[in-house]
């Protein structure tokens, strides 16, 4: 598919818009949704019906290309949600809901919604682990949110994390490759050792602080260098953790800058939407256009229902 520019009509024009997520969602011919048939899906007319219906001859059932999706039931015209998409894919630092809702024109109750729906579609469903073979992957662990006075003291016990609305981050990143970030209650080895171990092959190289939940795990990969910040120890030959570190810089920037304040309940979301920019970079070869079509991808197949969210107090 030809990449879409901000200046297309997809994202002014209902009728543009929904032709367009209808070639992206069924390149190969429209699939109903309920069972997954090609041959008994066909199009519905009738003033009654409205256009973008689709009928399946075999569960006889009614769909359209919201029908299982993320912006499902939703009364949001299409291009604004594909409007939300290009602006959430496209900011390197995020896009807030109240930015979000002066640019399209919806409530504020409704733009915070629309970000934490597309947010869902930028989490992955399924992923690999990490590294490999000759591959090297970087771990370490942020606060978020709170004072962090000394990171290095408090990274050694978990019982000094402290300070109301401080949040462990943790994020393994690949060298040249993918990030994968967790939200965890603590540092210590009984956390790290099943996220890590999940994740990442154990063929890698794993490059960490000195952390000492890193200590035990350390030594399930083809190897495990330490740098000891500490010390004042940051390179030692290919030993370091300055790629993740990076990947923490925009996190930070974009908490602090654009969202001002994430809650526990929210932050597990806001890593995966910092993931996926990252994950689909423009170092990678993907653009703004085709991020936001992955994005979009993403959003077949999972639904975030008002009843499922999480309390929408102090939210940007």
């Amino acid at each position: 598919m030809t990449p879409v520019q901000l200046s297309n009509p997809v994202y002014s024009n209902e009728e543009a818009a929904r032709k367009h997520l209808e070639a992206i969602r069924w390149p190969d011919g429209v699939t109903c949704p309920h069972c997954g048939s090609v041959e008994g899906a066909r199009a519905v007319g009738g003033k009654s019906m409205g256009p973008g219906w689709f009928y399946c001859e075999d569960c006889q059932d009614k769909f359209t290309v919201r029908t299982g999706t993320v912006y499902e039931r939703s009364h949001v015209p299409l291009h604004k949600w594909l409007l939300a998409f290009r602006l959430m894919a496209s900011s390197k630092k995020g896009f807030s809901a109240h930015q979000l809702h002066r640019t399209l024109g919806v409530t504020y109750k409704t733009a915070w919604f629309m970000s934490h729906r597309i947010r869902e579609a930028m989490a992955p469903t399924k992923a690999g682990p990490l590294g490999g073979e000759g591959k090297v992957v970087e771990a370490d662990t942020t606060y978020i949110g709170g004072k962090e006075k000394n990171k290095h003291r408090n990274k050694r016990s978990a019982k000094n994390i402290g300070g109301a609305g401080k949040q462990i981050a943790h994020t393994l990143v690949e060298r040249g490759g993918r990030a994968r970030s967790d939200h965890i209650p603590n540092i210590s080895g009984k956390t790290l050792r099943p996220v890590v171990m999940k994740q990442v092959s154990p063929k890698s190289s794993l490059m960490t602080d000195t952390a000492g939940g890193y200590m035990a795990v350390g030594k399930e990969f083809y190897r495990h260098e330490m740098v000891n910040h500490e010390a004042g120890e940051y390179v030692r030959g290919d030993a370091h953790s300055n790629t993740v570190e990076s990947y923490f810089a925009i996190l930070k920037r974009g908490v602090i800058g654009t969202y001002h304040h994430v809650s526990e309940a929210h932050l597990k979301r806001y890593l995966a939407e910092f993931d996926f920019r990252y994950n689909e970079r423009s170092a990678l070869g993907i653009e703004d256009a085709e991020r936001t079509t992955r994005a979009i991808k993403g959003a077949e197949g999972k639904r975030l229902t008002y009843r499922q969210r999480p309390d929408e107090g102090a939210q940007a």
